[in-house]
C-alpha cells in the first residue's frame, strides 16, 4: 500500500521523497500539475548535478536528467531544451 505523499516536502527536496522520477509520474493522488512542478525541481536539482559533474565534483550518482525531461513531456509539460539554468561557460564569472 502506498503512503501518502508529502508534497511540501516533495517540492523541496523530489529526490528525498521519490526513488525515481517515473514514481512521480504513477502516483494517482498527485494532480498533473503537482507532477509537473516536482518535476520541473528535480529537473533543477540534475542541471545543477551536472554542472557540478562538468566542473569535476561527481559524487558518483548517475544523473537522471533525461528520464524527468521525458516524463514532463508525457505529462504535457512544455520542455524547453534551449532555456537551461547556467553552467559554468554561460554563467556570470566572478
Amino acid at each position: 500500500m502506498n503512503k501518502t505523499v508529502n508534497l511540501e516536502q516533495a517540492l523541496l527536496d523530489p529526490a528525498s521523497v521519490f526513488a525515481r522520477p517515473e514514481e512521480v509520474r504513477d502516483r494517482t493522488e498527485l494532480t498533473t500539475a503537482q507532477k509537473i512542478e516536482i518535476l520541473r525541481r528535480w529537473e533543477y536539482e540534475e542541471s545543477e548535478i551536472a554542472v557540478a559533474e562538468e566542473e569535476g565534483m561527481v559524487d558518483g550518482t548517475p544523473p537522471i536528467l533525461h528520464r524527468v525531461l521525458v516524463i514532463l513531456e508525457e505529462l504535457g509539460a512544455q520542455v524547453d531544451t534551449e532555456q537551461s539554468p547556467p553552467t559554468k561557460q554561460d554563467g556570470i564569472q566572478p
